[in-house]
């Protein structure tokens, strides 16, 4: 795992990519994305900890705004935290935590979140928390927690979502449980597309009370990786400096 973004959510309203984090070899660098320039008309402005949007940084350790968004792996919990992740109990790489758990808070407008890049065999594999479960009836939370692992789940256009058209909601056994993360929701239409049919969607994990409902049920998308395909290829997540355009 060597590529993250970082991504801003306006309070109550849409989502926008404003950085990206990458690994050099030993060194850490952010630069920040188009993205920044369209959130900042709805109220975004640089962190403090990189107050100018077209400068690049650098650090031989992982800048604090991400490292302190992770659990320290010296805490008691930690086991059970990498537990809800579905990740190694040995995990301790950093990127490799944040890319799945996201680095959510309770009532927190930043995420990050993983560059997908093709498996061994040459497919599109991109895990993912389902989005909004605390939302959904409570009948839906109660079926969650009886899914099994690798029990299919199913995608659905969501277009009367008055929150966000373009919205992609997750079911199972028919009922609506909660919604794929804004930012994958480009790349699952076009593979959808390039593979002439939805790929398949299934149960990972299933994280019973009292784990945060973020972490409630872990979700995996699984495709073909078409020839040619970019992932995240919308401008929104290409650096501000052109000259860093190209990120191993």
């Amino acid at each position: 795992m060597s590529v993250l973004y970082l991504a801003w959510r306006q309070p109550g309203h849409r989502w926008w990519p404003i950085g990206r984090l990458a690994r050099q070899g030993s060194e850490f660098e952010f630069v920040y994305t188009r993205g920044a320039i369209e959130a900042e008309g709805a109220g975004f402005r640089p962190l403090l900890a990189f107050p100018e949007r077209n400068d690049v940084y650098r650090s031989g350790t992982l800048f604090p705004v991400f490292a302190n968004r992770e659990m320290n792996t010296s805490r008691p919990e930690f086991q059970s935290y990498i537990s809800w992740l579905a990740l190694p109990s040995t995990e301790t790489d950093p990127l490799a935590l944040l890319a799945r758990s996201g680095g959510r808070r309770e009532t927190d407008v930043f995420e990050v979140f993983a560059r997908p890049e093709p498996t061994e065999d040459g497919r599109y594999r991109m895990p993912f928390f389902v989005h909004g479960l605390r939302h959904r009836s409570e009948a839906a939370q109660a079926l969650v927690e009886r899914l099994a692992p690798g029990e299919a789940l199913e995608l659905r256009p969501d277009p009367e979502n008055p929150a966000d058209a373009e919205a992609l909601a997750v079911f199972a056994r028919s009922t609506h449980v909660g919604f794929a993360p804004r930012y994958l929701r480009r790349d699952l239409r076009a593979l959808d597309l390039a593979n002439t049919g939805p790929g398949a969607i299934s149960v990972t994990r299933v994280n019973l009370a009292p784990t945060p409902m973020q972490f409630r049920v872990l979700a995996a998308y699984e495709a073909p990786w078409p020839e040619g395909f970019r992932p995240f290829a919308g401008p929104e997540f290409e650096p501000l400096r052109p000259d860093l355009a190209a990120v191993a």
